[in-house]
């Protein structure tokens, strides 16, 4: 099944900066070759649902390996039967109405 994902991994007791934690999730992203687009609160992912979620617990097992003891994730998922849409295709959806 395809699904477009939306997730934000959030370390907890590693300080305030996290952007080398987002780094090594987005390294792993495109290790994986997941189709994927950061955003300024997290990123959308799209793919087979067993590849987007292989893709989210290999970005928490990155960062638990940065050192960081907690993490909290955030995911949304979506999914539709009628046919395949990407993460480009809504977005043009959109500023074709704009």
């Amino acid at each position: 099944m395809q699904v477009i994902g939306d997730f934000t991994i959030v370390p907890i007791g590693v300080g305030v900066s996290l952007s080398k934690y987002v780094a090594a999730c987005e390294r792993v992203l495109d290790e994986l070759g997941v189709v994927h687009q950061l955003h300024a609160n997290g990123t959308n992912v799209q793919g087979e649902w067993d590849e987007v979620f292989t893709a989210i617990r290999r970005c928490h097992e990155a960062i638990h390996g940065m050192g960081a003891p907690r993490i909290s994730t955030i995911i949304k998922v979506g999914t539709r039967t009628d046919r395949e849409q990407t993460m480009a295709e809504k977005v043009a959806s959109v500023q074709e109405k704009i």
